[in-house]
Order: C-alpha cells, then sequence, then structure tokens
C-alpha cells in the first residue's frame, strides 16, 4: 500500500530559520536620489541577518553583484551568498517564495506575484524564484509552481493551523478573478495545512499601496499572542480604522480557545514624503530571525516604546532597532523587503 500523501505545513516566522533574502535595490527602479540611503539600510540589515543566519542577496547583474559585494565587504563570510536574477523591485517578501515543510524537507512554492493587483510593473519579480531556482541558488531544494496569485506579506501563520490576513489583500478580483473566499480557503488548507482562518476587514493605512497587507498590521508573536498596531489619537486618520480593527482581534480566538493576548504597538507620528503624501510607518513591519527580532524605527518618539514592548512580547531574542525613514519612502519597511527560509534550505553563491 502506497504511504498518504504528506500534508504541507507552513511554519511560523519564529522556527528555526536557515537564512533570509533580500532583493537589492538598483538605478532602474523608483529609488531616484533615495538608493544611497535605502543601500545603507540594507547593508545594516544584512549585517545584523548573517550575525544570526544565512543572507542571500540578489542582484540585477554581475556589474551589480560586483558592486554590492564591495559594499557589504566588512559582512562577507560563509553566511553570505550573492545571486544574480533581475528584478522590478526590492519587496522580497511578496516575489520570494513560501517555503514548506513536508515530512521535514522544504519545498519552495512559488506563488505568482502581479504588482499588489496590476498596480506596478511586475513581470521581472515575478520570474525572480524560478530564475534562481534554475541557477540552483537553493542547491537541492524542489519547488513547485503554483498558479495563483499571493504576496507573502498578505499571509501570517501561527504554526498550529491558523491563517491570519486582510479579505482584501487575498479575497480580490485584482489577483484571482473568479474565486470566492470558500475556494480560496480550499486552495490555502491545501498548500499550507490551514484549518483556521481569521479574516479582518478592517486596519487599512494611509499611503498603503498592497490593500492591506497583514504584516503591516497584525503579527503572531506564538500562537496565543498577537502584536497589532494600536492607535490613540482620535485626530489621527487612522483612529477610526485601528479601533475596528482592535474589535476584531479581541473578538478572536486562539487555537487554545481562549481569546488571543493583545500587545499593542504605537503608531508613529506622520511620515511624509515631499509631496505631503503620508506614508504607512508601522511597528508591525518586524522580522523575526533566529535568537532576534529586527524592528524598523522612524526617528520618532514612540520607537522606544515599540522597541520595550516587543522586548517584553520576545523574551530571549535580542530586539534589534533598524532605522527605516529610507524604505518607507517607497511605502514598504522591515518586513517587506525580506524573505525567509525554513531549516533546511541551503543557499547557493552562483
Amino acid at each position: 500500500m502506497n504511504a498518504s500523501p504528506c500534508q504541507p505545513y507552513l511554519p511560523p516566522e519564529w522556527a528555526e530559520q536557515s537564512g533570509i533574502m533580500v532583493t537589492w535595490p538598483h538605478d532602474r527602479g523608483d529609488w531616484g536620489d533615495n538608493i544611497a540611503s535605502v543601500e545603507k539600510t540594507l547593508v545594516e540589515m544584512v549585517a545584523a541577518i548573517v550575525r544570526h543566519e544565512a543572507c542571500l542577496v540578489v542582484c540585477r547583474d554581475a556589474d551589480h553583484l560586483q558592486r554590492i559585494k564591495q559594499m557589504l565587504a566588512s559582512v562577507a563570510g560563509d553566511r553570505l551568498f550573492l545571486a544574480i536574477a533581475e528584478s522590478n523591485d526590492v519587496w522580497a517578501r511578496d516575489h520570494g517564495p513560501l517555503t514548506v515543510v513536508c515530512q521535514n524537507e522544504p519545498e519552495l512554492l512559488n506563488f505568482h506575484f502581479n504588482g499588489w493587483g496590476g498596480k506596478y510593473r511586475h513581470n521581472l519579480d515575478d520570474a525572480i524564484t524560478p530564475t534562481l531556482f534554475r541557477l540552483g541558488v537553493f542547491g537541492d531544494t524542489p519547488m513547485e509552481d503554483v498558479e495563483f496569485v499571493l504576496e507573502g506579506g498578505a499571509v501570517e501563520v501561527d504554526g498550529s493551523g491558523t491563517f491570519m490576513a486582510t479579505r482584501h489583500s487575498v479575497i480580490t478580483d485584482t489577483r484571482n478573478p473568479g474565486l470566492n473566499q470558500a475556494a480560496i480557503e480550499r486552495i490555502l488548507t491545501q498548500r499550507f495545512g490551514i484549518h483556521r482562518f481569521i479574516w479582518l476587514d478592517h486596519g487599512a493605512l494611509e499611503g498603503d499601496d498592497t490593500d492591506g497587507h497583514i504584516d503591516t498590521l497584525a503579527r503572531f508573536v506564538d500562537r496565543d499572542t498577537i502584536a497589532y498596531c494600536s492607535c490613540d489619537d482620535k485626530n489621527d486618520s487612522h483612529y477610526a480604522e485601528m479601533a475596528l480593527m482592535k474589535a476584531e482581534l479581541e473578538r478572536a480566538v486562539s487555537v487554545s480557545g481562549k481569546p488571543y493576548k493583545l500587545i499593542p504597538l504605537p503608531m508613529p507620528s506622520a511620515k511624509r514624503n515631499r509631496k505631503g503624501d503620508r506614508l504607512p510607518a508601522t511597528y508591525a513591519n518586524f522580522l523575526i530571525i533566529n535568537n532576534a527580532v529586527l524592528v524598523p524605527t522612524y526617528d520618532d518618539p514612540m520607537d522606544a516604546v515599540a522597541l520595550q514592548r516587543l522586548q517584553a512580547a520576545f523574551t530571549g531574542r535580542e530586539i534589534i532597532a533598524v532605522d527605516c525613514q529610507s524604505l518607507i519612502r517607497q511605502y514598504g519597511s522591515l518586513h517587506c523587503a525580506t524573505m525567509q527560509f525554513p531549516r533546511g534550505v541551503h543557499f547557493q553563491n552562483t
């Protein structure tokens, strides 16, 4: 008798990792004269990551790779890997693969990326994962192409069968036309081993162009705890939406059957671009890595409050502040610019 097929499992971010992927910015993108400052931020991020695990840096071409290699000379070592794949932008969270585990063996799932519902150019970003796979960057880890549009920033799991997301970033005809919630839940159950869903309808941020990615709003700290964006200022345009989102989270129950422990993360003061438009700066866009948590900061009085609350939530992990004022100018932050891989994926230089 043949053994029953293995049920894939999407590990939570706090599970042991093999490494992090970062896609480096270049002068053919949208960064303009901000590119030097965002590169400084990425150098800081990579330096923090390689202290704890491997980091794969995706470069545009051979010349770009050599330039980045020089920039990262001070952090070079056996945990730093460089590979070449053309890209539109830096947001590895959304164009990188989601990696499931089956019988302790990792498998890359190449979901498709369509520029957050067709808002931006995305042809090169959509090809990054299969390009890296063909080059052997992921070693002997297998990959499956999934005919479904899904960004990693829209996905939050607790490792115990719970999937949390906003409806408007997953169940949308701009991504997967013709699929309703039931059909999408069947796909997520099949691909990730999910059996519980928490769908949020509130939490919209000014300046957000992802339709409300969960990784800017509410994050699992463990299977019973959620850190979330909180707004106490009634004069802030986010106040009403964040209050409605908090109420949704208060009604949700964890896999243990009890209400979640909720950790409020303050909103930084309004960060604006040169046109005066507000940018979607939040502290929920943190990245959990082995033995540490990288937290975006914005040269704001609320930075210290957010760092303190996350340190209390992640006891035993080092909290590392990373100034993300440069990243937020293009409407993303720290978590958006990274993608983690669980234990068992072994990067290779190209």
